[in-house]
């Protein structure tokens, strides 16, 4: 089974036991997360999809680490004007691991 969930204005595709690096949500290195966001759940049988959310499923998630990602440079030139900027960004993650895809049993009947 597989669902489609949106956090940080990004998709993600998961499944049971996948580890994810997303943007950085509340929450200590332990921690269970409720992820309510979803958008497509799908299995052998069939995919279901919401408009733009489903209701009744979310996805149950573990807080694996806070971290933060590589380092992204930004250099801004233009040229023959002396002008040059030099900037750095590293992003705040959340590294998740999916546990779980709770469904309702109405859900699963539509």
């Amino acid at each position: 089974m597989f669902a489609v969930i949106r956090t940080g204005g990004k998709q993600y595709k998961v499944a049971q036991n996948d580890v994810i690096k997303v943007e950085k949500l509340a929450g200590e290195a332990g921690a269970s997360i409720v992820l309510d966001d979803v958008l497509m759940v799908g299995d052998e049988a069939g995919t279901t999809s919401g408009t733009p959310e489903l209701s009744g499923v979310s996805v149950q998630a573990t807080v694996l680490e806070q971290k933060r990602d590589d380092k992204v440079l930004v250099f801004k030139k233009k040229r023959r004007h002396n002008y040059r900027r030099k900037n750095g960004h590293r992003q705040y993650l959340t590294v998740l691991r999916i546990t779980d895809i709770v469904t309702t049993a109405a859900q699963a009947q539509e």
